[in-house]
């Protein structure tokens, strides 16, 4: 890609105006396929596929965007000049800011000590894989000539822009709720963007659970239910449900599932930044180790206030048709008859789940993602949305694999009041139990409509999220 978007923008190797213009439009003249003086969408991603220089549908139309101040549909020259003027300006500033000792040229280590300032610790290896998806003469820095023309056409406008590819990202909402949440930018903060994003995420988590909410249902019913004696799968098991309660009985439980997502999400990301600001480092930066911990305590502290809700929604899941009118019908008869108690059992197993979800989910992120950059960082430094989301969805499911047993032992404890002739077990009692009368494998009951929910969740949760941030005007 670089050799030939060196020899289109650089005929002239010097940024005086003329000599800018000029490159403008030899670059305008590669796009304009029908020579008519203007640019649409699919003449800019045509062209950009011809010259070699393919960014995806999202990187274009936020060029695209970007670039019609008009709004008609179309680019002219002015405006393809324009973007590209103030683009330029933007990249100068993100190459400043990793050219730490300001000599014109940015090296390994400078990406090492840039990136740690931004919380993300790499090493001077991969710092040098990054470089030389840019460095186009093989002198193991970047100039700015370089680093110009290999972002050209990147619609990042700044250096965290661009880092922000290699965040973990949990805005999508795949209806667990022990992932440890992403941070906002001082940008967002202040631009008041963090809520936008946390409204989009909310409403794809809502949508995603919904759509997913029978495989939900199947997986507390086989979880609850399941066990040699009683041999639930997956057929027998919605044969079951429906042959109980009818097609509205598979969303059982699903309201109170949506409606602590706000409450959860809010909580979530307050937390989170209260124990950033306790361990931050006295230089400060918050290394790897400090993140994980603030995130993981995050996630306690979340499901510590709305865990009733997360009783109520598996008792609704395993009752009967009219055992409970509501969500509400459902709170006030445990509380009359198991006290306020009920409400909190399982709480230590599912907290306990936090630490093994969230270390291996993150573990095997950073994983993916060094591999991903470590073969693939000399056709590019941008891995795009579908390997991040790809990379997100096995580092969940690692995660998920880890947590479990503890995650069903939670669900038991839950619901065994509720079940017939079921002991009240502790949950090392519960572990026990499992075990001897059911084998290893007991421990890992439901998981299979548990991961077939995994792939349409992410789906749905994506373009609802990507619909609701157009909606919103986030870009």
């Amino acid at each position: 890609m670089l050799p030939l978007l060196r020899r289109l923008v650089l005929p002239a190797a010097c940024d005086g105006s003329r000599d800018g213009d000029s490159r403008y439009a030899n670059l305008f003249k590669k796009l304009d396929l029908n020579e008519d003086g203007r640019v649409d969408i699919a003449e800019l991603q045509t062209g950009l596929q011809a010259m070699g220089i393919p960014l995806g549908k999202e990187a274009e139309e936020k060029i695209f965007k970007a670039g019609d101040t008009n709004q008609d549909g179309q680019l002219d020259f002015e405006e393809f000049m324009q973007y590209l003027k103030d683009h330029e300006k933007k990249m100068k500033l993100a190459f400043k800011s990793l050219d730490k000792n300001n000599d014109g040229k940015i090296e390994p280590s400078e990406v090492v000590q840039s990136l740690k300032i931004l919380g993300i610790n790499i090493s001077e290896k991969q710092a040098e894989k990054i470089l030389q998806s840019i460095d186009a003469d093989g002198t193991m820095s970047v100039d700015w000539n370089e680093w110009r023309d290999h972002f050209m056409f990147n619609p990042a406008t700044d250096i965290e822009e661009i880092i922000r590819y290699w965040k973990h990202s949990t805005v999508l909402d795949i209806g667990d709720s022990l992932t440890v949440p992403d941070e906002f930018t001082e940008e967002e903060k202040k631009s008041g963007q963090w809520w936008k994003q946390l409204l989009a995420g909310g409403v794809a988590g809502a949508v995603s659970r919904t759509g997913t909410a029978p495989l939900d249902r199947l997986k507390v019913m086989m979880q609850v239910h399941g066990s040699k004696s009683n041999k639930m799968n997956i057929a027998s098991g919605f044969k079951q449900m429906l042959k109980e309660g009818g097609v509205r009985s598979l969303w059982r439980g699903n309201g109170v599932n949506v409606v602590k997502i706000a409450p959860e999400t809010a909580i979530k990301f307050w937390a989170y930044e209260q124990y950033k600001k306790l361990l931050t480092k006295d230089d400060g930066n918050l290394g790897t180790i400090e993140r994980f911990v603030s995130g993981s305590l995050a996630g306690a502290t979340a499901q510590t206030s709305i865990y009733p809700m997360e009783v109520l929604k598996t008792r609704l899941a395993v009752g009967k048709t009219g055992q409970y009118s509501g969500m509400f019908d459902c709170a006030k008869k445990i509380l009359k008859r198991e006290g306020v108690r009920a409400f909190y059992k399982g709480y230590i197993p599912n907290i306990l789940g936090i630490i093994p979800y969230a270390g291996i989910d993150l573990a095997v992120y950073e994983l993916l993602k060094t591999t991903w950059l470590e073969h693939y960082a000399s056709s590019s430094a941008n891995p795009g949305v579908f390997v991040l989301l790809g990379c997100g969805t096995v580092s969940s499911t690692c995660g998920q694999l880890a947590s479990y047993p503890l995650a069903l032992v939670r669900t038991r404890m839950q619901a065994q009041a509720s079940v017939e002739g079921a002991p009240q077990l502790s949950m090392v009692g519960l572990f026990q139990r499992i075990i001897a009368t059911e084998g290893l494998q007991g421990l890992y009951r439901g998981i299979a409509p548990n991961f077939m929910k995994v792939l349409p969740a992410v789906s749905i949760s994506y373009v609802v999220y990507e619909k609701m941030k157009q909606n919103l005007g986030i870009a």
